[in-house]
């Protein structure tokens, strides 16, 4: 299965930016997490991030194209207003989406409470720490057997 990992704004600062919140492991601790999962499940998984809206818009529409079956995606600050990330995630139809989010986004401001880009993924999880992606990971996997 070819899943592609996307994260948005910040998410390269895990480690550096509010510890409290993120965690002290860095992005690349993330990143060898994901690749040992793909190891471990036999799933081609791509990481990918960008602090740029349009960029990211840009990968999801490539992941149309490209065979990407699933798509776990932590859209950052994004997550909270951007229409633009929602409508391309909407248009994935048959790829599957699970929104990942470090920390408990329920329990913090009251603005990151709100996901406007969470109704177009099949699930969402947050609060689980990088944990998170490994769960979202195997959503994506449990989704596509039950497929087949």
């Amino acid at each position: 299965m070819k899943i592609l990992v996307i994260n948005g704004p910040n998410l390269n600062f895990l480690g550096i930016r509010e510890k409290n919140i993120y965690g002290k492991e860095d992005y690349s601790y993330l990143l060898k997490m994901i690749e040992e999962k793909g190891k471990e499940t036999g799933c081609d998984i791509i990481t990918w991030q960008s602090n740029h809206e349009g960029a990211i818009i840009d990968k999801l529409q490539e992941a149309y194209f490209d065979g990407t079956e699933g798509i776990v995606i932590n859209p950052g600050a994004y997550t909270h207003y951007s229409y633009a990330i929602h409508d391309a995630l909407k248009s994935l139809e048959n790829i599957i989406k699970v929104e990942v989010h470090i920390s408990n986004i329920k329990e913090r401001e009251s603005f990151r409470a709100n996901s406007v880009t969470a109704p177009a993924c099949d699930k969402q999880i947050y609060g689980h720490g990088l944990n998170g992606y490994l769960e979202a990971i195997d959503f994506c996997i449990e989704q596509k057997k039950s497929e087949q």
